[in-house]
């Protein structure tokens, strides 16, 4: 399965904003439905229980039930996983600094798909079809509101059979913040720095207090940062049969003092691209532990003495082992 993404005409986000408001007012009831019944009882209510207290509730609003039921399990599950009693409240006021993007989740029998329009129930809505929708079968989805105000619709979708990689090389990565990534066939995919080419425009818009410029600028970076990533992600896949990646984690990098250069490499979501890339091309995928792997001889498996150590080591990308050389001495006497 996989997740298709297609914009949604201007024209319909003032009926989306109204919904997502309704589905705000949803969560915050069975948020504070699930609460107080957990201090009165001790115990927590399921997705099932919830249920009946909900049911009947798409008589009296613009949602589908099958949105009601998502928005009810979707709480349940995110309570567990974050294991807390209550949830936040989902703000719908515009004007307020901790207003929630707007998010109307639904499942399969709520929406139906025909000549460019998605229908959620008695509502139409016109959308860019970049990918053909008609070829695919919809599981589940939501309608997303991004920063700016547009709105998407997210449809998980079953992933037609994709013809099988006929390359036969393997190829090793190494991750880095100066090149996105140098391949061990000598392939190596530069840093563009996107952040870094519309910060001082970014710097201006925020001095200027000028949010929509800003959240323009922030789209247009990270737009272009994906679509670099997605063409170079692709192009490994299609001429490799084995890709191995080291495990060089994102989330402790961005700790330290080199945050920036971290997020604006984005080398983490490269990786992702191409674990699901390679399952679907038929590719080996494998990420492997890469410490020490720079101190560690290829031929004797150890760390000498003569590694490079320490970040002035970092610089070295030839040495010789000292014990492999005292080897070749020795072999070299006896007559090997």
């Amino acid at each position: 399965m996989k997740t298709l993404k297609l914009r949604i005409k201007d024209k319909h986000c003032k009926m989306l904003d109204q919904l997502a408001s309704e589905v705000n007012f949803v969560w915050n009831y069975v948020n504070d439905l699930c609460f107080k019944h957990l201090k009165r009882t001790g115990h927590f209510f399921s997705a099932y229980d919830v249920n009946e207290y909900t049911s009947g509730t798409s008589k009296f609003c613009n949602l589908h039930s099958q949105t009601i039921q998502a928005i009810t399990e979707e709480l349940v599950t995110r309570r567990k996983q974050f294991k807390k009693a209550k949830l936040k409240w989902r703000v719908s006021n515009k004007k307020s600094a901790r207003r929630s993007l707007g998010w109307i989740p639904f499942k399969k029998v709520a929406v139906k798909y025909a000549d460019g329009y998605v229908q959620y129930g008695k509502c139409q809505f016109k959308v860019w079809d970049s990918y053909g929708l008609s070829k695919y079968t919809v599981k589940t989805g939501s309608f997303v509101e991004d920063s700016r105000g547009r709105w998407y619709v997210c449809l998980v979708v079953d992933s037609p059979e994709q013809e099988q990689s006929k390359a036969k090389q393997s190829i090793g990565i190494d991750l880095g913040l100066k090149d996105v990534a140098t391949c061990s066939d000598g392939t190596v995919i530069s840093n563009p720095k996107f952040y870094r080419k519309y910060e001082q425009q970014l710097g201006i818009a925020q001095r200027a207090r000028n949010k929509k410029r800003v959240r323009a600028l922030h789209a247009k970076i990270a737009n272009c940062r994906k679509d670099y990533l997605h063409k170079a992600s692709t192009m490994l896949v299609k001429n490799n049969a084995l890709i191995v990646v080291g495990n060089l984690s994102a989330a402790q990098l961005v700790k330290t003092k080199m945050a920036k250069s971290v997020l604006d490499t984005g080398f983490s979501a490269l990786k992702t691209m191409l674990k699901y890339k390679c399952e679907n091309a038929g590719v080996l995928f494998e990420e492997v532990n890469e410490s020490y792997t720079t101190q560690t001889c290829s031929y004797c498996k150890i760390i000498s003495s003569s590694s490079p150590k320490g970040r002035l080591g970092l610089g070295i990308r030839a040495w010789q082992c000292i014990l492999r050389s005292s080897a070749a001495q020795v072999h070299s006497m006896i007559g090997i």
